[in-house]
């Protein structure tokens, strides 16, 4: 009989651990050796245990688990993570991704899906869900965020325009010359692709140039 593998748990949600701990007791080739409720947790667990494979959830108290991601696999490369989260959000799956996770599940995984995809990661085989899949193929179709093209005088006058002052009160505040605040806010303008100065304020706070 070929060798289990060995799968740490990691959430902070007991119900959870409990339900993939009966999971992978009724698969005969996955063996549950370890479970932790945060990231910092599972870091001594893996030192200690060194389980081929690691469920992680990613937002999850005290140490998340993208963290925590990133460092097991800088400290032992040999450990596969499978990120097995509620969330879909684009930058979390980016995140995840970048920090070495080998699988991208949700947590409406069937059985059957999860229990294949622990032994693809063991095999060093990546398996993401439809729903990551689909925000990675968005994130990719997005156009360029509008702040690529802005100078940091002209990010400063963006925050000025979000401040609501007007072309005489931005050359004020800036100790510049009012043609040269009014060159700065047209050039913004341009840049952004913005009709007027309220336009440029709505695609100020849709991108987060302006905090």
């Amino acid at each position: 009989m070929s060798k289990c593998i060995r799968v740490i748990v990691v959430d902070d949600h007991d119900m959870v651990r409990r339900g993939l701990a009966a999971f992978l007791d009724v698969q005969p080739d996955l063996e549950l050796v370890g479970e932790a409720t945060n990231g910092a947790q599972a870091l001594p667990l893996c030192k200690l245990l060194q389980p081929d494979v690691v469920l992680m959830d990613l937002i999850m108290p005290e140490m998340d688990g993208v963290t925590a991601l990133q460092t097991i696999r800088a400290k032992w490369p040999e450990i596969q993570v499978i990120a097995l989260t509620s969330f879909e959000e684009q930058e979390l799956v980016q995140r995840a991704l970048r920090a070495g996770a080998i699988g991208y599940l949700l947590k409406n995984v069937t059985v059957d899906e999860l229990a294949n995809a622990i032994r693809a990661a063991h095999h060093g085989r990546a398996t993401i869900s439809p729903e990551a899949t689909q925000a990675l193929i968005q994130t990719a179709f997005q156009p360029p965020t509008p702040a690529a093209g802005l100078t940091s005088r002209e990010a400063e006058v963006l925050s000025l325009l979000v401040e609501g002052l007007s072309n005489p009160e931005i050359a004020d505040k800036l100790s510049v010359s009012r043609s040269t605040a009014r060159a700065h806010v047209s050039n913004i303008l341009t840049k952004l692709g913005a009709d007027n100065r309220a336009e440029a304020v709505t695609l100020a706070f849709r991108h987060k140039l302006v905090s």
